[in-house]
């Protein structure tokens, strides 16, 4: 049996040329469109046109609010195109809390609950008219295998709704315009205390414009005005606002912060999100990229480059195992992609001390089944070379590395295999130490770890507990899933619940 063959269609999530060149296109500079009349306040102002974004808009844009919508990249849904190789993941089969790292999983629960699976499926097939196909791995794609069928019907839908998109709009500086909304209403001057006292309450006879903000937009015609090398560096240091020119203010009177995080920041995920939340007075769980490959110094790397085979990877740290994920596993030049590798990747970041990772390339076998199975081969198959028995579990490549490092002649017969050697090609094929250096960072991060802490948000509506008319939902939020379409779940699901609940 080929141990490579049933896994290939796992790596298409990993990206491919086309990503790149779509990476590369992003730099190129692009007109923006030119406001000739002014335009009404409107209701919902929706910061961010990622996928969590731009269901946030559709969903308050159909609970009856005028909404716009801002875009920081001058070209809209970028990671949406990108995703699962240009293909769009956009779900999973089953999806539970039990799929995401991050803040309370019952509060994650609750959100998917809202808008589950089910409701995904029939709101793809018969609302955005993207008929969807799911493939033996569990997960969802469009039929069409590409992920701009999906952008489209997002826009289309938003479009068909009045949502107004705005693009090459960052914003970068978040007010509230409460003292003066205050004093035309006649609450009196003490309107901040009020607000804070009332959090997320609605006060009677209070109309919705209490709640207004204004918001600072830097014009964005490329890349180049969002600082990858500030993202470099970020950790648990404060986030300021950006250090950008605010070309215009646009007013609003509820905002959803649907602004991402820090991966692949040339789409402009460079972490000004997490400065307007800041502002606003929220915590940040400081970032760590997440689904971003492993760099190693492996000599697997060199001696079995491109190859793919279904792998448990273990983490260590301090002497214990603190987590482990299966999947297949793609060795690289550089280290290890597949989504073995990104699962573990957050898991790498956020260990402390010393760390290593191991590879285990007989999932479900132990040291007990695998002798059993190398004496069984020396009584009954005495002919059988090393090469054909370590072929039973790994590919012929790294066999050919197994035998080298356990000083065995792949050629030579089992029986004529000392103890010792013997013992060290099953403990390379159980436990072999991948010698993990880091990751790739943000730059190939398919989604950030960290984010707002998710016990900051009102769990039914996402709406802040510190900052009235502010809701939070996406990536922004301290909620990241394992690879498989679950992040563009969450996305969904979050983006329904504040749009909702915004719109209002």
């Amino acid at each position: 049996m080929d141990p490579t063959g049933k896994i290939k269609r796992d790596i298409d999530d990993q990206p491919k040329t086309s990503v790149e060149g779509l990476l590369r296109s992003i730099e190129e500079p692009q007109p923006l469109p030119v406001e000739t009349e002014p335009r009404p306040m409107p209701d919902v102002a929706v910061i961010g046109a990622g996928a969590a974004g731009l269901t946030a808009a559709l969903r308050a844009a159909q609970s009856g609010a005028r909404v716009v919508l801002l875009n920081a990249h001058p070209k809209i849904g970028l990671k949406i195109l990108m995703s699962g190789g240009t293909r769009c993941n956009v779900t999973h089969e089953a999806v539970s809390e039990r799929d995401f790292n991050g803040g309370s999983r019952n509060v994650i629960a609750r959100i998917l609950r809202a808008f589950d699976v089910a409701a995904t499926l029939a709101w793809f097939e018969d609302e955005l008219d993207v008929p969807l196909k799911l493939e033996e791995s569990g997960k969802y794609f469009p039929v069409t295998d590409e992920a701009q069928t999906v952008l489209d019907a997002l826009l289309a839908a938003c479009n068909r709704a009045g949502v107004r998109i705005e693009s090459g709009a960052r914003v970068v500086r978040i007010e509230r315009d409460a003292k003066e909304i205050a004093k035309e209403e006649e609450y009196g001057a003490d309107v901040d205390e009020l607000l804070v006292e009332t959090a997320g309450v609605s006060l009677p006879g209070n109309p919705s414009s209490i709640r207004n903000f204004r918001l600072g937009i830097q014009t964005v015609r490329d890349a180049t005005a969002f600082d990858a090398g500030i993202v470099s560096r970020r950790g648990g240091q404060g986030w300021a606002p950006p250090n950008a020119k605010v070309d215009r203010w646009v007013s609003a009177r509820r905002v959803i912060l649907a602004s991402g995080g820090l991966s692949f920041p040339r789409t402009g995920s460079d972490g000004a999100g997490y400065a307007l939340a800041a502002s606003c007075g929220h915590t940040i769980v400081p970032p760590v990229p997440a689904l971003t490959p492993l760099t190693a110094d492996d000599p697997l790397c060199r001696d079995a480059q491109g190859v793919t085979i279904d792998a448990e990877l273990a983490l260590w740290a301090g002497g214990k195992r603190l987590e482990v994920v299966r999947g297949s596993l793609l060795i690289a030049h550089f280290g290890f992609s597949g989504p073995a590798a990104l699962d573990l990747s957050r898991h790498w970041l956020r260990a402390d001390g010393e760390r290593r990772v191991t590879a285990n390339f007989a999932p479900g076998a132990t040291h007990e089944t695998m002798m059993a199975a190398w004496l069984d081969a020396v009584k009954n198959a005495p002919e059988r070379t090393v090469r054909r028995q370590l072929g039973r579990w790994v590919p012929e490549r790294i066999a050919a590395r197994m035998c080298v490092e356990a000083g065995v002649d792949p050629a030579r017969a089992v029986p004529q295999v000392s103890r010792e050697q013997r013992s060290a090609l099953i403990e390379q094929l159980l436990e072999r130490d991948l010698r993990v250096k880091g990751t790739l960072g943000y730059e190939k991060a398919e989604v950030t770890a960290g984010g707002v802490a998710l016990s900051e948000v009102d769990a039914s509506t996402l709406v802040s507990r510190f900052s009235p008319g502010l809701y939070l939902c996406g990536e922004i939020l301290d909620v990241e899933g394992r690879l498989g379409g679950f992040n563009f779940q969450w996305s969904w699901s979050s983006g329904t619940v504040a749009g909702r609940a915004a719109g209002k």
